[in-house]
Formats: structure tokens, sequence, C-alpha cells
């Protein structure tokens, strides 16, 4: 049974999640995981300053399946199955121990698998204080606390690879902390924060929403009440790339960037479980990169939700999934108005170089045939040339490579220049070199007409010291 458990679907990261998830239960402040690879053997420690448990509870804690997913259970309980200490150590190593202290008197038990196996009897081992006392990091472990040790690591170190071990193991300690700092960030922060260390480094809550910051839109919050208990879901649109730094824009976006983190991220007693999902109600768009909704679940809802072992998937039931189609349709307008940001809107009060049409259900873009410097060109050419140079612009005008401006909007908007900013002696000298081609005669339309409504002097002054100087 625990061999078929080892392939539940646990990742490294999702693995010392759930391990933590025990040690919040226990009301621990503070959680240190400690890692060494040598020889290529991974010792790995993950160490609590919580509650502690006797013989009788260790015992019982170590085993699997030893609580009723059904039962009601502390408001602040985070665990469900009584499966999470096993499956989550099993699927990752081969070699379970955990020691447990209270008021300074330890006990340590063990699940070996290969014991079991050679034994061929489901044998939990209780190891003795010499035995105990050469365990990795025990020194760390305080009057009141547990430590679980993960050994014959054989899912988290490959054996079978020779020189790219070393480089594997750290890249995945990475990608653990950068999950924990996501999945536990609302412990990491605020009132009755809770500090988790890797190798003595703290980490640093990462908060998905960019709540800090001012340009952050936190939309109203809604209440969902089901079987007499609260879903709290507040919507969330981050900042346009243009109203934060650069390094904020990047670190904001999260792993995958922000086309893949859009979307639904569902809590339970503040402790992450899914993000980045539309919950197959729409699919991810790129106008909606900056949408991400926060839902708040109490974990008497869990079985409703059909929350896995994992604690990774959810599925919401029928009468919420109605409800968040409707929280979609309501942020939808504000997240895309945010995704287009400064970009300039085609104005009706200026002229402009493009013309933006909608009839029928479609919506084009086409080069203003009607813009005075285009106008006036064409009354330069004789009717022929007119309509041979009118079918050219429409011919630009159908083959705009929307599609690769949507893909570099969408993967590198900061390095798009869709506004090209000319100074005022480049705008003086285009309008300068339009004049004496015959081109633009009438001076007062260049404070309406692109690009020249940019300008920030008097046309009626330059041209005036223009014409005066002979030029």
């Amino acid at each position: 049974m625990i061999e078929s458990l080892r392939d539940i679907g646990y990742s490294f990261e999702s693995a010392v999640a759930d391990i933590i998830d025990n040690s919040i239960t226990a009301k621990a402040k503070n959680i240190h995981i400690y890692f060494d690879f040598k020889d290529k053997k991974l010792s790995l420690s993950i160490i609590d300053d919580g509650l502690g448990m006797n013989k009788k509870e260790l015992i019982e804690a170590m085993r699997p399946g030893s609580r009723n997913p059904l039962e009601s259970r502390d408001e602040n309980d985070l665990g469900r199955f009584g499966l999470g200490l096993k499956t989550a150590s099993f699927s990752q190593c081969r070699k379970l121990t955990v020691v447990s202290s209270q008021e300074n008197y330890r006990v340590a038990t063990v699940w070996d698998l290969d014991y079991v196996a050679q034994t061929e009897d489901w044998s939990l081992q209780v190891l003795d204080n010499d035995e105990l006392s050469t365990l990795y990091k025990i020194d760390k472990l305080k009057e009141n606390g547990t430590m679980v040790i993960w050994e014959k690591t054989d899912r988290i170190v490959d054996n079978s690879v020779s020189k790219a071990n070393e480089d594997v193991v750290y890249e995945k300690i990475e990608n653990l902390q950068k999950h924990l700092e996501l999945v536990f960030h609302r412990y990491l922060k605020g009132k009755d924060k809770i500090n988790i260390f890797i190798n003595e480094e703290q980490l640093k809550a990462f908060d998905p929403f960019f709540s800090h910051h001012r340009a952050t839109q936190e939309l109203t919050e809604e209440t969902i009440i089901i079987n007499n208990e609260k879903i709290k879901i507040i919507p969330y649109i981050l900042p346009h790339y243009s109203k934060v730094s650069a390094q904020d824009y990047e670190h904001y976006a999260g792993s995958g960037g922000y086309l893949k983190n859009q979307g639904f991220y569902v809590y339970r007693n503040r402790r992450l479980l899914i993000s980045g999902t539309w919950f197959r109600l729409i699919p991810q768009l790129e106008m909606y990169k900056l949408a991400r909704i926060q839902i708040d679940l109490p974990n008497n809802l869990d079985d409703l939700w059909k929350i896995d072992v994992k604690k990774s998937k959810a599925s919401p039931p029928l009468v919420i999934r109605q409800r968040l189609k409707k929280i979609i349709e309501k942020i939808a307008g504000s997240s895309t108005r945010v995704y287009k940001g400064r970009s300039r809107s085609i104005s009706h009060s200026n002229i402009a170089f493009w013309e933006r049409t909608s009839a029928r259900g479609e919506i084009k873009y086409l080069i203003n045939q009607k813009h005075p410097i285009i106008e006036s060109f064409m009354q330069k050419l004789d009717k022929e040339n007119q309509y041979e140079f009118k079918e050219i612009l429409k011919l630009i005008a159908n083959f705009f490579p929307k599609d690769t401006l949507y893909t570099d909007l969408g993967s590198n908007p900061k390095e798009v220049i869709l506004d090209n900013k000319l100074m005022d002696k480049e705008l003086e000298y285009k309008a300068m070199l339009l004049y004496k081609n015959g081109i633009l005669y009438n001076i007062e339309t260049l404070k309406y007409i692109e690009p020249f409504n940019k300008y920030t002097k008097e046309w009626n002054e330059f041209f005036e010291q223009y014409t005066k100087r002979g030029l």
C-alpha cells in the first residue's frame, strides 16, 4: 500500500509544505529546514518549536490514515486525512524518522520501507537514546517541538546521473524557497507571524497580489454563504508595468509570468492551496493577466470543494462556480483597462493616423485617409495614383503584424515602443519639410493632428521665425 502511495503525485515542494502544515497546526513559531548534500547523499531535517508529542501521540501520528477526513476539526487545523506526514515523506524518501520533544523528553520513531520489506512485517521502529543522538541536526531540536528527517531520498536525488546531482538538488531547494514564500506568505508577515528558515536563511513573504502597492486595485469584497460557512472573495488588479519599477514588475510576475499566474488563488486558513486557475470558467487570456482573485475557505468545506490529499487540487461546487462567473465578469473591464495602461487611445478631439472602426461585431484598425497630411499628399497625385496610393494604405493596414505585437506585449511589454516620443527639434524639422514640399499649408491644423499635437511650443511662433529667416 505504501509503495503505491509513494506515487500519489507530490512534488518535492508540496511534500515539504505538507510537513510544515503539521508544524503550524502544532502552533510552531519557528520552522527550520536543514539540508546537506555530500557524496550523492542528501540529509534533510525539518524542525519546529511547536507543542511536540508524547510517545502515544507520536505512534498514532505515524499510523497511515490516522483520522477520518469527515470529522470536524479545529478551525486552524491545516490537515484533513491523517496521511500528510506519511504520504508526503514517502513520496520523497524510503526512510522517515520523526522525533518529538515535550519538556525535553524525546521519543523517536522510524518507518523504513526497506526494513518492512525485509522483515515482511509492518513494524514501526522506536529508537533508543544512543541511536537518537546520531540523527542529523538533532542538536537543533528545542525543549518542545518536532523533527522530521528524510533519508534514502531516492525521489529527490537521482543516482542514475553522476554529474548533475548537486545542481539538481540546489535547483530544487531554490524552487522550494519560492514555493514556501508563496504558499505561506500570509503566515510569514503580519500578526501571529511564523518564521521559516532554510539553512538559517529566513524566507520572505511573496504576496501574489502586490497588495501593498498604491497602484494595485483592491476591488469590492464579496461573501458567499454555503452550509452556514462563509467564503470570502477579494479581486485584485495588479499595477500596469508603467506604474512600478522594472524589478518589481518582474518579481511579482511570479514563476511562469503574469499570463500563467492570472486567476483564482484559493486559501484555507490563510494557507494557499491552489494558484493561477480560472477553474475552466474562462481561458487564460492576455487581457486578464493582471487579474488575481483571493478566495478564503474555512476548513469545513474541504469535501464540498474536493480538496485532495496533496492540497494542490480543488473543484468548486456548481453553486460557487455560478457566482465566480459573475465575479469574473465584473473584474474583466478593470483588468483590461489596466492592461492597456498608458497606451494611447485614438482620440476624437485630435486627428490620428489610425482610426478604429466597430461594426457587425468586428473591430478594425485602418490608416486614416482623412488625416490632413495624407489628404494633402493625395491632392498632389492624379486620380490614378490616388487610387493606387489608397490601395497601398489599405494593404498596409490589413497586414498590420497584430499577432507579433500581441506576443511582444505579452512577453516583453516594456521593450515595445508604441509611442514614439519625438523631440521638439525633430517635430520642427519634419513640419518644415512638409511645408516646403507643399503638403502642409494650414499651420493651425498642427495643433490637432498627430504627431505635431505633441509639440510643446507654439507652431505659429516657429513658422514666423522660419519665414523670417527665409529657410
